[in-house]
């Protein structure tokens, strides 16, 4: 039996009912044989990023544990947003009814075709550093050697990268 390794994952949605999607995804991976649920962080409103163009997001993170290897995680995510997105998203950062991406695989740094590792802009988007705040705030970056705390105190806090917990109404 595969030891268990730590990930932190990043879940988003901006069609449809977008916290039910989360909700999916996450009973999803709770039903993978290789992954047991270890943590969930709030729920944020979120503004969209790259393309503007479209509606906000409902973002989380989640900490899990897996016996999967990193692109193995990464083919059970995919599949995961290809059974509850059949259409898939139109284009590149476009709208879809899920997201999801690795952020951390324990304390990898890891660049293939596939997957780059820990995820290459997540230092740069608040809508990855607060819910990961939620559930990892002291957790270090393990090429960057800063906590989530200090990427998140570094980021520019403007309407683009707008981060609203879920309970609370989004900005006009």
């Amino acid at each position: 039996m595969a030891n268990w390794t730590t990930a932190y994952l990043s879940i988003g949605s901006n069609k449809g009912n977008k916290a039910e999607n989360l909700l999916k995804a996450i009973n999803c991976l709770e039903k993978a044989e290789n992954i047991r649920l270890i943590a969930v962080s709030g729920f944020y409103r979120t503004a969209p990023q790259n393309f503007k163009d479209q509606d906000w997001f409902v973002n989380a993170a989640l900490k899990v544990e897996t016996q999967c290897g990193p692109e193995a995680l990464l083919d059970l995510l995919k599949a995961i947003e290809t059974d509850l997105d059949k259409d898939g998203k139109p284009f590149r950062f476009g709208p879809r009814v899920i997201d999801l991406d690795i952020i951390y695989f324990d304390t990898l740094a890891l660049k293939t075709n596939r997957l780059e590792l820990p995820h290459p802009r997540m230092h740069e988007r608040n809508f990855v550093l607060k819910p990961l705040s939620d559930i990892a705030k002291d957790l270090a970056h393990p090429v960057l050697n800063k906590t989530t705390d200090e990427l998140l105190q570094q980021i520019k806090t403007d309407e683009d990268q707008a981060v609203i917990p879920l309970d609370q109404e989004e900005p006009n």
